[in-house]
Order: structure tokens, then C-alpha cells, then sequence
């Protein structure tokens, strides 16, 4: 039954994602989207690739601090093969990719999965941060042009937003009943809390939120901080050049400036974070919204996507397909030495009799 509802749960992902290019293409000419696709300057799209991949690296070494600062050590190179395996799951199970890289990890490294899990949290949590920061920088850059937008496109007209500012009783009702449903709920499980913690599932829910906050809070005992943030500054810098650079694949998005570029990076990247397959949808929609904010037409907005989208996602399988080898290899070394060491102990002990 549990798989029957996962297949159907990745289906309905599907479906949704499907949907969504869908619109993104509606009422648009295939032919002249294809044209587009055709005539690009794919050497622009090449050196995106080349910048991608040196981000992968330098956020693969950002994890291995982490996890050094959690006092495990793994090598750099296995670090590196299970966030790949990760980022590879991602393009077909959304979201499972960051417990995946984790368990790759137990099993090439000996890391337990619920540190490597808070190290990803923290990392996650960083990644958030700085993506909120680009989003306040890009509204503030060009509000008049976000905000006539989303009035004209997603609130249906100056007429419809007059509307809905005026009448906000349900936004207030609606607020009202999720703070108390949030008070029910605490005040429910303080009231248990000793039956709780008499239960045996939750004490193992309590030792593996222990072992997520190890991993969370290891990012205080890194003993070079200076050079996390170097590498948090340099990935983000790569993926603003790989959406920036890729601009240059296109007549009509030849033109556009840094602005075009912090803005694309920042609705992309909700668009991939979005839980589908590999941002499939998502990402399209977003980054063909904010281009045609900046006055290119959708048929080039949405080649662009495409194209964008499909060279990072070729990127992930090759790489990823690599580190799967990989990893499964490290794996199978692991196994046989960890199979040999009992039998040489057995061997010195029978010598000593």
C-alpha cells in the first residue's frame, strides 16, 4: 500500500510539473520557442557548465567542513560523491536527495546519518538566509516593475487588488484560527510530555533531533570560518554567473544587466527549491515571469529557461552518474575491509593460544 501511494504521490508531482510547462507555453508559437532554442550560442551555456561545476566542488568542501567541525571525518572526495548522488535523486524523488547524500555517506564514511542530516539542515538554513537577502535586494531594485506585475498578472488588476485590500476579514479570521490551533497544540503536548517520554518512539525521535542539532550547531566549532563564508560566497556568486552568462546565449536577453541576472538567480532558485522533480515547472514558469518583467517575450523567456534548465539538469546526471559509481565503489571497499578486520583479529588471537 506504501508503495502504491508513493508511485501515486510522484505521479500527481508529475502531473503538476507537466501543468505547469504547459501554461508557461500556452497561446505561445512552438516553432518560434524551438527557433530560439536552435540558434542559441551554446559556447555561453558551456562555460556555465565549467562554473557550475566548480561550485559543486566548492560546496561539496563546505560540507566536509562541517562535518570535520562535527568531529567526522570523511574524505573529501567521498563528501563530494554523496551530495552528488543527492543532487542526482533530486531530479526524480523531490526532496529525498538530501536524507539520500546523507545515507551515501554512512556508507562510504561511517558519518551517522542523523549529524550528516543537521549539517545539511545548517547548510540549508544558511542557503535561505542568503537567497531572502538576494529577494529583499532584487524588490528593492525594481519595485515598480515586480509590484505592477504581480498586480496585473497574479491579482487580476488594479481593480481586483482595490478590492481585496479593502475586505481583509478572512486574511484576519484565517490568522486568528492558526494561532489558536498552534496554542491547542502546545499546550497538548505539554500536558504528555512525561507519558512521552516513557514511549520508546519518542525517545528515538528525541536521540535523532540530539544528533540533528550536533550536526547543527557544528557550524560554531569550524576552525576557519573566514573560508566557509568564502566558499558560501563563491557558490552563490557561480550560480548568479551561470544564470547571468547564460544571457548572452540569446539575442533578446543579450541586453539585459546585473539586475536581470540577481533577479533571475533569486526566482529560480524558489523554483528549484519547489517540491518537484529537479524544479521541472517551477523553475520555467518563475524565470520566464521575471524575464518577461524585463521586457523580453515569452517565447524567448521560456527558451531560456529551457535551455538553461536542461544544461544544469545534463550537468547533475553526468556528475551524478559518476559519483554513483563512485560511491558504490567506496562502498564496497568499505564492506570487504570491514569484513577482513574481524578475521585478522581471529587469526592474532588463535596465535596467541
Amino acid at each position: 500500500m506504501k508503495r502504491v501511494l508513493d508511485i501515486l504521490k510522484y505521479a500527481l508531482l508529475l502531473a503538476f510539473s507537466a501543468a505547469l510547462m504547459v501554461y508557461a507555453v500556452r497561446g505561445q508559437d512552438l516553432s518560434r520557442i524551438g527557433r530560439y532554442m536552435l540558434e542559441a550560442d551554446y559556447t555561453w551555456l558551456g562555460i556555465t557548465m565549467l562554473l557550475s561545476a566548480l561550485g559543486y566542488l566548492s560546496r561539496s568542501y563546505r560540507w566536509k567542513m562541517q562535518l570535520d567541525a562535527a568531529n567526522y571525518r570523511a574524505s573529501f572526495w567521498q563528501v563530494y560523491h554523496a551530495m552528488m548522488v543527492g543532487y542526482l535523486a533530486n531530479m526524480v524523488l523531490p526532496r529525498m536527495g538530501e536524507v539520500i547524500r546523507c545515507s551515501v555517506l554512512r556508507r562510504t564514511s561511517g558519518v551517522p546519518v542523523h549529524v550528516a542530516v543537521g549539517t545539511v539542515i545548517t547548510e540549508r538554513v544558511i542557503d535561505v538566509v542568503v537567497l531572502f537577502g538576494l529577494l529583499g535586494a532584487t524588490l528593492l531594485l525594481d519595485f515598480h516593475k515586480f509590484w505592477a506585475f504581480v498586480v496585473d498578472k497574479l491579482l487580476g488588476g488594479q481593480a481586483q487588488y482595490d478590492a481585496m485590500a479593502r475586505n481583509r476579514t478572512p486574511l484576519l479570521w484565517a490568522a486568528v484560527i492558526a494561532g489558536v490551533l498552534m496554542l491547542i497544540a502546545a499546550y497538548a503536548l505539554w500536558r504528555n510530555l512525561e507519558r512521552l517520554s516513557e514511549n520508546r518512539f519518542f525517545n528515538r525521535i528525541i536521540k535523532f533531533v540530539r544528533g540533528l542539532l550536533e550536526g547543527v550547531f557544528s557550524i560554531r566549532k569550524l576552525e576557519n570560518k573566514g573560508m566557509f563564508l568564502l566558499h558560501t560566497f563563491f557558490t552563490w556568486l557561480v550560480y548568479f554567473l551561470m544564470d547571468y552568462l547564460a544571457f548572452f546565449a540569446f539575442p533578446e536577453t543579450y541586453n539585459l544587466g546585473v539586475r536581470a541576472g540577481l533577479a533571475v538567480l533569486t526566482f529560480g532558485a524558489f523554483g528549484m527549491a519547489a517540491p518537484v522533480s529537479g524544479g521541472i515547472g517551477t523553475f520555467h514558469l518563475l524565470v520566464q515571469s521575471i524575464l518577461i518583467v524585463f521586457g523580453v517575450s515569452p517565447e524567448a523567456g521560456i527558451a531560456y529557461a529551457l535551455v538553461v534548465h536542461g544544461a544544469q539538469t545534463l550537468l547533475v546526471v553526468l556528475m551524478g552518474g559518476i559519483s554513483f559509481v563512485a560511491s558504490m565503489m567506496q562502498a564496497g571497499r568499505k564492506a570487504r575491509v570491514g569484513a577482513v578486520e574481524p578475521a585478522e583479529l581471529s587469526v592474532i588471537h588463535a596465535d596467541e593460544r
